[in-house]
């Protein structure tokens, strides 16, 4: 779910107190990525590679006021317009002078959710029941209640057992279409994080998209077509069954029911399945998926216009079996019912067209461009002459290295915003600083989905880039990224 430095070749070794890391000449390349509303660092030029000649100190725009504007154009801790509205109420100052950077401590990634109890792993996939289900669950069970009291008034109180099992087994057939869509997924080799059995049906979360519409038609498709299958079963088994009696009635209220579900989720709007296929047949006709999801996300939205208003007019007139004579909390109900379907699918078409113009701005997502140049120093070092070192060369990162130059740990933004000024010649950067492990350890050529799966499998507040070579290139901040990922979503496409 992120200001950035400019390029930063290898850090060279802290044996060496006058060395400093070697940077592109902005004045070289005057193309920036802007990332988080100010300015960004310049885009990587293989013309004008990162490693040449060491960069100069970067003038104090205090002390030397001819250098100042210069100053506020090239340093990336100078706020952009956009930038004073991320932090608002936080004063944004040089390094030497308020740390790393003036802003709220950036926020622990939040765990995985788990949504809900978990029922059990088929196929590795966990499966979750959300507490919406148990609401659903009881409307189900007095509705189908009230409907075998007609049928069956002799069952008396019972009827509401009879009328539980039904809910489950309803759900149970629910989870069969959510497993025709999983294992279309992983034969198709694509991860699904989980199931969900919630309000109003089931989600299976597939975490990447199809690589061709074809395997998006199909996964698209096995869904509704196993509901049908269902339908065709609990049809077949209601032929030996007499009529009238408990098995007869359920059997026909599940093939109903799977029938009415495989209907729905083949109307071509997104978030449901037909939109999915209607997406595959554009991308296919097209060539381009985005405009694959725009189209069936506006079919979607309209098919929710369509569900408020029709709903409730196919119910009064009777056309969907119901009785005529209905009532005004009859009325009500239906009224409310289709509310509640339009909201869920105008959402859903939604979120769908936001994910996909994600999807297309991802590769923007770059560690090269988004790491922040650092500066090594050593564990003993104060933190005030690690950040007048860093200011010094322009840095917003520190990483604590040994004495041969391998890289230990990161100093981490938030505890240096939390140690007062007259405090910093007396505090090590080891005491503020976060071990590195193997995750946080990350590839400068990642990008896109690879970075933030890459981030997302090792949580953490700081990461250390690393060139294929081994070499340090230098510090990548989760906010960084998740300031990134927000403006990518806000993108136009």
């Amino acid at each position: 779910m992120p200001s950035g430095p400019r390029q930063a070749g290898r850090i060279p070794s802290t044996r060496d107190p006058s060395a400093r890391p070697r940077a592109e000449d902005a004045s070289n390349d005057g193309d920036t990525v802007d990332v988080t509303g100010g300015n960004g660092q310049p885009q990587p030029d293989e013309n004008h590679p990162a490693d040449h000649t060491p960069a100069s100190p970067a003038p104090d725009p205090e002390h030397d006021p001819d250098h100042a504007s210069e100053r506020d154009q090239g340093h990336p801790d100078k706020p952009g317009p956009d930038d004073t509205a991320d932090r608002t109420g936080h004063e944004h100052r040089s390094l030497a002078h308020a740390g790393i950077a003036r802003t709220d401590p950036p926020p622990e990634r939040p765990k995985e959710p788990g949504g809900g109890i978990l029922m059990g792993r088929p196929f590795g996939v966990p499966v979750y029941v959300a507490p919406s289900w148990f609401l659903v669950a009881a409307l189900i069970t007095w509705v189908f209640g009230g409907q075998l009291d007609r049928v069956l008034p002799e069952l008396g109180a019972l009827r509401y057992l009879v009328s539980l099992f039904f809910a489950v087994a309803f759900y149970a057939s629910v989870l069969v279409h959510e497993l025709a869509h999983t294992i279309a997924a992983l034969r198709f080799k694509l991860p699904v994080r989980r199931i969900q059995l919630q309000f109003f049906g089931g989600v299976s979360e597939i975490e990447k998209e199809a690589e061709t519409p074809g395997r998006e038609f199909v996964l698209a498709f096995v869904g509704p077509l196993l509901s049908l299958v269902l339908a065709g079963l609990f049809y077949l088994a209601l032929k030996p069954v007499e009529p009238g009696t408990v098995p007869g009635v359920l059997l026909a209220g599940l093939m109903i029911s799977n029938l009415i579900v495989a209907i729905f989720n083949l109307l071509p709007g997104l978030p449901l399945d037909g939109g999915r296929m209607l997406r595959a047949v554009v991308w296919k006709i097209t060539g381009r998926p985005m405009a694959g999801t725009v189209a069936a996300a506006w079919v979607g939205r309209a098919l929710a216009v369509s569900v408020l208003i029709g709903l409730p007019l196919l119910n009064q007139s009777g056309a969907l079996g119901g009785d005529r004579d209905v009532s005004g909390m009859d009325t009500v109900t239906d009224a409310l019912l289709a509310a509640i379907l339009a909201a869920i699918i105008w959402t859903g078409a939604g979120n769908s067209l936001r994910m996909a113009r994600l999807r297309e701005h991802l590769p923007d997502l770059r560690a090269r461009t988004l790491t922040r140049r650092a500066v090594p120093v050593q564990s003993d070092t104060p933190l005030s002459e690690g950040l007048r070192r860093a200011n010094a060369a322009g840095a917003r990162a520190l990483v604590v290295v040994d004495a041969d130059g391998t890289p230990l740990s990161l100093v981490r933004e938030a505890a240096i915003v939390g140690i007062p000024e007259h405090r910093r010649p007396w505090v090590p950067v080891s005491e503020l600083a976060q071990d590195l492990t193997d995750g946080m350890r990350v590839s400068a050529e990642l990008s896109g989905e690879e970075l933030l799966d890459t981030l997302r499998a090792t949580p953490a507040t700081e990461y250390l880039v690393v060139e294929n070579t081994g070499e340090i290139y230098g510090v990548l901040s989760a906010a960084d990224v998740e300031r990134a990922f927000v403006k990518a979503m806000a993108r136009p496409s």
